[in-house]
């Protein structure tokens, strides 16, 4: 991941789409901006679950397993939410650069905290 991050930094440099820095005003309308674009990425990314499940729906009505159902409508829209996680990748490591945050350490060390939790969810899968 740190490699992806510092490819990212670079990018959002030769782009010139880094956050603004100039002042206090103009860095906060630029991580409010970033911040909703992230946001508006990750309701593509529902969109993209609601066209998967539209999917499944349609083939189930067309006597299609709901397995096999499922199947079909990931393998059918597999390329687009990958395209949409992307773009939220690039938005969070954009304001983690910014906050000079070590995304890979960070994610590390919160799944050790969660898997440390007092209070974990409980799971119904019974796998």
């Amino acid at each position: 991941m740190k490699e992806v991050q510092e490819f990212s930094r670079k990018y959002h440099q030769e782009m010139k789409w880094e956050i603004n820095n100039d002042n206090y005003e103009m860095t906060r309308a630029s991580l409010l901006n970033n911040y909703m674009l992230l946001t508006t990425e990750l309701a593509e990314v529902a969109e993209e679950l609601r066209k998967a499940f539209n999917i499944v729906n349609k083939n189930i009505m067309q006597g299609i397993n709901e397995t096999g159902a499922f199947d079909l409508s990931k393998e059918e829209i597999k390329e687009n939410p990958g395209r949409e996680f992307a773009d939220c990748f690039a938005y969070i490591f954009k304001i983690a650069n910014y906050f000079e945050i070590d995304l890979e350490e960070s994610f590390y060390s919160k799944m050790d905290e969660v898997k440390n939790r007092k209070n974990k969810d409980i799971s119904l899968n019974r796998k």
